[in-house]
């Protein structure tokens, strides 16, 4: 299978990297509008490196695109044109209409589109699932220190985002509310924020985000009837609790059974383009769709507008104001 990487910054040179290393696959080449780049990334995985990644398009059978997320609408439908299948890193597109645009082409042209949501292959969250039962409430928190990247967009599309998508996925139940705060601070997008999802069923979620934090901290809590389930995302470990029926503790509090697994040799990334290669090659639905690329981006999207309308009406537009 020919592949190649459109954007080799931060994040698309990992990609680089991963696929150069995989078997029966043959990384052509690496795309980048910094030429630099795009020769560095190149050389150090044996590639050819393009300034021009339609000229790549033409040499490959699928691609992981790695471009700022503005630039998400644009590439995926030359890809599409090209013919050529795709990991889309996340978010799908900025806008709802954009992301319908190409799941609506990338399937008339019978074309595998990935969205590389990858929290769902942390080894700590795949081990989490066979444990879900009914979840009543989730506490999340993805907090992290300022890190000079994915400032072009709003802290819940660069962060949040990942949440949402994941609780979407475990709790079967429509969205029915959403409540929110927020505010910018270093830039000039919403850099911490919180969001309440109170799905039709009773089912609820609090998520928190910051990307201003003096420490970094991803992990989701889940309660469930009888049990509860702690997902640590950045050490990849999971904690599963079951409560034991008729049996308590000195302080009434019911005897519990405690499963911790490890996983620290986990590779998210390489699991996830893993998966990606297989989905091309076998002609297979992903897991992480382009549909649930976009049904995440609806709800962050929803949070990212609620958000900016208290913003409008609350203190930090009376703060604005008196500058």
């Amino acid at each position: 299978m020919k592949v190649g990487v459109i954007g080799v910054g931060y994040l698309g040179k990992y990609h680089a990297q991963k696929y150069s290393g995989m078997k029966d696959v043959e990384l052509v080449g690496v795309a980048d509008v910094d030429p630099l780049i795009a020769e560095a990334v190149a050389s150090e995985n044996n590639c050819r490196a393009f300034s021009n990644y339609h000229e790549l398009l033409q040499l490959v059978d699928a691609v992981s695109v790695v471009v700022p997320t503005t630039y998400h609408h644009k590439v995926a439908l030359d890809c599409i044109d090209a013919g050529v299948d795709m990991l889309m890193e996340k978010p799908i597109t900025t806008t709802v209409e954009e992301a319908d645009e190409i799941i609506d082409k990338a399937e008339r042209k019978k074309l595998i589109m990935q969205v590389g949501h990858l929290e769902r292959f942390n080894p700590a969250v795949e081990a989490m699932v066979p444990s879900l039962t009914v979840p009543v409430f989730i506490e999340s928190q993805r907090i992290s220190t300022f890190k000079n990247r994915g400032v072009d967009v709003d802290v819940v599309l660069d962060l949040m985002i990942h949440d949402i998508d994941i609780i979407l996925n475990i709790i079967k139940s429509p969205l029915e509310t959403i409540h929110t705060v927020g505010a910018p601070v270093v830039t000039d997008y919403t850099d911490i924020a919180n969001a309440r999802l109170i799905f039709e069923n009773g089912a609820t979620a609090n998520v928190t985000v910051s990307r201003i934090a003096r420490t970094n901290t991803r992990r989701m809590r889940i309660f469930q009837p009888g049990s509860m389930i702690n997902v640590d995302f950045a050490n990849r470990k999971v904690m599963t609790i079951h409560l034991k029926k008729g049996e308590f503790q000195t302080n009434g509090m019911p005897k519990q059974d405690v499963l911790v697994r490890s996983f620290p040799e986990g590779d998210a990334l390489n699991s996830e383009i893993l998966h990606f290669v297989e989905n091309v090659r076998n002609r297979t639905s992903p897991l992480v769709s382009g549909n649930e690329g976009r049904r995440a981006l609806n709800v962050a999207l929803q949070v990212i507008r609620q958000i900016k309308n208290h913003q409008k009406l609350g203190v930090y537009a009376e703060d604005m104001s008196a500058k």
